[in-house]
């Protein structure tokens, strides 16, 4: 791999986004070598969109609330050229198929739902209604965000896709905010699934990123200069092995809950309830809606809250107050949104021994939540560095080893490295 050569300018932005920095580079001369293999030998361009970690704001997007998000120092990394004909081919290391979108043929398959070449394909149809004329293009894909742990694997593909076309067809035109809009329609037209944009925003953006969802088509998006390794943590995600094989169900009792709240004030979603008018019916509340349901929209107006507060404590320097919201948010998913466990299998219960064994450890010290949409799977906890090497030795000798990862907020979101 002598023959790659890299800028003073690759270094630099290496040093910025990876804390293994020998791999890091040993990772893009790899990446490059595999596309020569593929492709042949050509001017090419790199890429890079970050997985993400959702900070604060648990399951309040949907209901056009608040939330804070954070890119994370494992990405997706693409090599990609440019070709004359008017295909792009899309290969992914570890995966057999190829993902190939013939240009003049981007109607929506429904045998193509739920595959990334979906999503590609997706990518594409909305540069082109954007005005945009897009050619050819070769691309290699190698990821290593880790998939099933809630650091959003696939808005980190989607991402990148349309950050490649963006500067390979678009002359880089379009914003962080509009990459974002583009990666979650592919994600819902194409690959058929309705999510919301969160996971894109906080990749597309980079670094802390503050989100005010009341426009859900033009989300307010905050960047927060904040570092936060300079203050002695690491961010740790545990993964507690539990089974992510279908709780669609879980997460649909949550939003079917909410809604019947807002229902009942007839309103769409809980953004659009005033909160005392809420709290001067809770007794009818009881009687025609029920108690879940209620505990779970305490949760969603006073997680609002904590994200304004959390976002006020990172700009005002305030990391101690920061990580207090951060522990009280977690608290409240336990309680009231409930999240913790699947009611379809509640003998399974790894999110709540990952925290009790977190939260004993810690004595006080950091913060720990819930990761992401809860259920089965993750935790994640700020931990001090001087607590960290015994932290992860405790964890995975619970959980097994490597499911205690180290990562941080990069302050970097989709980027062209050279």
């Amino acid at each position: 791999m002598s023959d790659v050569n890299f800028s003073k300018d690759f270094y630099e932005k290496i040093k910025v986004l990876y804390t293994d920095y020998e791999n890091a580079i040993k990772r893009y001369e790899t990446a490059i070598c595999e596309f020569k293999k593929f492709y042949g030998d050509k001017e090419y361009k790199i890429f890079s969109a970050p997985g993400r970690t959702e900070i604060i704001g648990n399951h309040t997007d949907h209901q056009r609330g608040l939330a804070m998000a954070g890119s994370v120092n494992l990405d997706a990394v693409g090599v990609a050229a440019k070709n004359d004909k008017n295909v792009i081919t899309v290969i992914s290391y570890g995966y057999e198929n190829k993902d190939i979108v013939n240009i003049d043929d981007l109607t929506v398959k429904n045998n193509e739902k739920g595959y990334s070449v979906s999503l590609v394909k997706g990518i594409v149809k909305k540069f082109s209604d954007l005005g945009y004329n897009i050619g050819g293009l070769d691309i290699y894909v190698t990821s290593n965000v880790l998939k099933g742990s809630g650091l959003s694997s696939s808005a980190a593909f989607e991402v990148l896709i349309a950050t490649i076309i963006n500067h390979m067809y678009c002359d880089g035109k379009e914003t962080y905010v509009s990459i974002a809009k583009i990666a979650r329609y592919a994600e819902n037209v194409y690959f058929g699934k309705p999510s919301g944009i969160l996971d894109q925003l906080a990749s597309s953006v980079g670094g802390f990123v503050y989100i005010d969802f009341l426009d859900e088509e033009n989300p307010i998006v905050e960047k927060i200069d904040f570092n936060y390794k300079k203050k002695g943590y690491t961010l740790c995600i545990v993964d507690t092995g539990g089974n992510h094989a279908d709780l669609t169900d879980d997460y649909k009792h949550i939003s079917d809950d909410l809604k019947k709240i807002s229902s009942y004030f007839k309103k769409e979603v809980l953004r659009e309830v005033d909160e005392n008018v809420f709290y001067s019916n809770l007794k009818n509340l009881r009687e025609e809606v029920n108690d879940r349901a209620i505990l779970r929209a305490f949760h969603v107006f006073e997680e609002n809250k904590r994200v304004l507060n959390a976002r006020d404590c990172l700009k005002n320097d305030d990391f101690n107050s920061f990580l207090k919201i951060l522990k009280e948010s977690g608290n409240s998913s336990y309680k009231y949104l409930q999240n913790v466990f699947s009611t379809l299998d509640v003998n399974k219960q790894g999110i709540g021994l990952a925290l009790f064994l977190t939260e004993t450890f810690l004595d006080g010290k950091g913060s720990y939540r819930v990761h992401g949409g809860g259920f089965a799977g993750t935790i994640q906890a700020f931990v001090p560095n001087d607590m960290l090497c015994e932290y992860v030795e405790k964890m995975e000798s619970i959980f097994g080893k490597g499911n205690c990862h180290k990562l941080f907020i990069r302050p970097y979101g989709a980027i062209k490295i050279i």
